[in-house]
């Protein structure tokens, strides 16, 4: 039996991004949540590159001064894989089959949906609900991703002193935090479809979901770090002094008119811009809300900005809006890094599944 009914193993959440790792744990009580335990530590520059782990040495020994940091003593942990390096399927499987069944039958027919031997990829699959089509049948989810990409963040996660118990997909993280964002009242429970720009370090990612699941994803290049060289080149910085000024301020008086706004100008134009490439290529007329998460979201008035360029309103993620805190938690920093924790966030809640 479980000591106060709790039969979930508690999970770290480990987002790993291309600059940072961010941690986070969770506890439930009811339908409340709790944070328990958060940190976010600057990754060595290009141990990350584009979402690939490139050296998992040093993202493990940033994973175990995040743990570190954040004094928790829960070793179990859930990360995810990248989306672009995930291939996802729905496949259409008889209803009355055990779930050994059908994972025997995937094995035998994986080849046919999945253009890679079995031998070099990791596969899994969860069962939807009922096929649309035929009461008989079930709708499958598929995901396979290459071996070597679940493999290195496993390895990095050892060499922090955690153990992977679940490896994910971000973009079904972000769907985990994004349902729970809209649990928590206000315009975004009322709003069907919902577009999420997550404006990382060098990749921006427009997410929309339909009803909580993501019907759309689009990449491209643009990010904080442009703001962050900008600033060390204008101010004969280094690269770590830039990040550290960016965030904590003490720039000259030019900074806002002459850095800083004109990057949250290119901000806005971005997620405009990738609202018209979503708008151009499906059925959908317009959006309900648009989500701004990412290191970027942070900076203030950029709500204000975007929502006079697009007509949409616009809400600056924050996944603990309804969470308490534990007291080890600064909550005045976890409020300014909450829109950067939407992948963490939904990776800790696979506590609770």
């Amino acid at each position: 039996m479980a000591l106060f009914g709790r039969n979930n193993i508690p999970l770290l959440g480990v987002d790993i991004s291309s600059t940072s790792v961010k941690l986070l744990e969770l506890s439930r009580s009811g339908h409340r949540y709790r944070v328990e335990s958060y940190a976010v530590e600057p990754l060595p520059p290009n141990s990350v590159m584009e979402k690939n782990i490139t050296d998992a040495q040093l993202v493990g020994e940033a994973i175990g001064r995040a743990v570190k940091k954040s004094g928790t003593r829960t070793r179990a942990a859930a990360c995810a894989v990248a989306g672009s390096s995930v291939i996802t399927k729905i496949i259409a499987m008889p209803a009355n089959l055990s779930e050994e069944d059908m994972e025997s039958q995937i094995q035998l027919e994986a080849d046919q949906y999945i253009p890679y031997s079995l031998d070099e990829i990791r596969l899994d699959f969860s069962i939807m609900g009922p096929s649309a089509n035929d009461p008989d049948r079930v709708e499958v989810l598929l995901a396979a991703s290459r071996s070597d990409n679940v493999d290195v963040r496993v390895a990095a996660l050892e060499v922090g002193g955690l153990q992977a118990k679940i490896v994910d997909v971000e973009a079904f993280a972000l769907e985990n935090a994004m349902a729970l964002l809209g649990t928590s009242g206000g315009a975004l429970s009322q709003a069907h479809i919902v577009a999420v720009m997550d404006v990382g370090a060098t990749t921006s990612t427009l997410s929309v979901l339909e009803d909580s699941k993501i019907i759309y994803t689009r990449e491209q290049l643009f990010g904080g770090r442009q703001l962050t060289d900008e600033i060390q080149r204008r101010y004969g910085l280094s690269y770590e002094e830039a990040g550290l000024a960016k965030r904590q301020g003490g720039l000259p008086d030019n900074y806002e008119p002459e850095v800083l706004r004109p990057f949250m100008e290119s901000m806005a134009q971005e997620v405009n811009r990738a609202l018209q490439f979503f708008y151009s290529s499906s059925q959908v007329g317009a959006v309900d809300m648009v989500v701004v998460a990412g290191g970027c979201a942070s900076i203030a008035g950029i709500d204000g900005l975007i929502q006079s360029k697009i007509d949409t309103p616009v809400l600056i993620a924050n996944p603990f809006a309804s969470m308490t805190a534990a007291s080890r938690v600064r909550a005045e920093a976890l409020t300014n890094d909450a829109p950067a924790m939407m992948i963490a966030c939904g990776l800790a809640l696979r506590s609770f599944d």
